[in-house]
């Protein structure tokens, strides 16, 4: 018999197509979410600005648009 928690043990193929766990009630999923959220609100506080720049700086393009030319057709 295996006694490892779960988390120490290799991922299945099932469970790693989904990070959550299946076997929770309710409200431990409730109570899950509610400390992420918790987390998230904290993180936002503390770092906001930072993070909505970091978030601009991955959505901008590394390079310039390119060259438009109104001959080209679509």
């Amino acid at each position: 018999m295996n006694t490892a928690p779960p988390w120490a043990l290799p991922p299945t193929t099932a469970a790693a197509a989904s990070p959550i766990a299946g076997h929770w009630t309710p409200e431990q999923a409730l109570a899950v979410f509610e400390c992420l959220q918790a987390l998230r609100e904290a993180l936002w506080r503390a770092y906001g600005t930072q993070v909505q720049q970091a978030w601009r700086n991955q959505l901008a393009p590394d390079h310039p648009p390119p060259e438009f030319d109104p001959d080209e057709p679509f």
